[in-house]
């Protein structure tokens, strides 16, 4: 079921776009994650996206977030011109780091831990914790803000998503920030979990938490409960298949769904090798796809997306349909994201230099 458009939203008084930053030791498995230049590496990536959506750039972080060859940007940089155009504000939030951000990088620290390998007997023993504290969280912010955007950032995200999907009893593919998505591992990794904690497919779909227990990863926890708390305020889970998944987990935990859209990038919706739509409608979520164009784009980098590198991450698209629903032409907001990405690049390049 398509979403609303943005052209056609009310542009809200009150709106607030939430990040939630959590590490999961999956990420560690090589091959599954391309977001880091190693699985280890991958440790940087969400803290690397909180600074570059704090302040437009690296702080402490040693890694620059970009792909080469062509300097594939984060798609931390695109929420992060969204947000500057529009001025909605931000609260960025710690679900289970492994490691910080600049400490003038204001966090909200939820009490989580990173998520274990999920191939372990139990990826993330405090998730009933998680959930309860993101919960009290969305209970508190509910009266204040008017509109809701939740963005994600936590490398393999993607896999634990799709354990938690069988876990659930629906269809475990799902979209990678890889140009060749690594299915087969992907499947391979999803099996050995589910054996490891002893479940079948379907085991869990009344029982969604204990999914996130055994399965799953600290943000899902978070995002979950976040949401649950706010009520009846409109939210929009700005992702892809990660959002996908925290809808069902909702939908099955007996919380209300009809004031969630999920809004995605349509390099997402259109990634053959995931059922994004399909998984939607078996849900009965709303959705929407944002296209930036950035195939038109000048800087070869963000023409990647194009072509299926990254597709979607830290709210990127939900970001976009803000920015939609204030009004601002994508010809425009795409020539902030491209000033805003030559600048990271030449950043990059003088810090090889040294």
């Amino acid at each position: 079921m398509e979403g609303q458009s943005p052209e056609n939203m009310k542009i809200p008084e009150r709106p607030l776009f939430l990040c939630v930053l959590a590490n999961t030791e999956t990420a560690y498995i090589e091959g599954l994650s391309a977001a880091g230049k190693t699985a280890k590496l991958t440790d940087y990536t969400p803290s690397g996206d909180a600074e570059v959506l704090e302040t437009g750039m690296v702080v402490d972080i040693p890694i620059l977030p970009m792909t080469p060859p062509y300097d594939t940007p984060t798609p931390a940089l695109i929420t992060r011109v969204a947000l500057d155009m529009t001025g909605v504000p931000h609260m960025l939030i710690n679900a289970g780091l492994k490691i910080l951000p600049a400490k003038t990088i204001s966090l909200k620290d939820i009490g989580g831990s990173p998520g274990k390998d999920i191939r372990e007997p139990i990826a993330v023993p405090e998730a009933q914790g998680i959930f309860e504290r993101g919960f009290s969280l969305g209970r508190d912010l509910r009266e204040k803000y008017d509109l809701f955007v939740i963005g994600e950032s936590i490398p393999a995200g993607t896999t634990t998503a799709s354990a938690v999907l069988v876990a659930l009893g629906y269809d475990g593919s799902v979209s990678s920030s890889a140009f060749t998505n690594p299915l087969e591992l992907k499947k391979q990794v999803v099996n050995e979990a589910l054996r490891s904690s002893c479940i079948e497919p379907g085991d869990l779909r009344s029982n969604p938490m204990e999914a996130i227990r055994l399965v799953g990863d600290p943000m899902m926890a978070a995002v979950v409960g976040i949401t649950a708390g706010l009520g009846d305020v409109p939210v929009v889970l700005a992702g892809g298949t990660q959002m996908i998944t925290i809808f069902g987990l909702i939908k099955h935990l007996g919380y209300k769904t009809d004031n969630i859209t999920i809004v995605t990038t349509c390099y997402v919706m259109n990634d053959t090798s995931a059922h994004f739509a399909r998984l939607a409608k078996e849900l009965g979520a709303k959705t929407y796809a944002t296209d930036p164009g950035f195939g038109q784009s000048r800087l070869q980098g963000l023409r990647q997306y194009e072509a299926g590198f990254v597709k979607e991450g830290v709210g990127a698209g939900g970001a976009i349909y803000l920015a939609q629903m204030y009004g601002i032409p994508m010809e425009k907001l795409r020539a902030e994201i491209e000033l805003l990405s030559e600048k990271l690049s030449k950043y990059g390049d003088i810090n090889r230099v040294k």
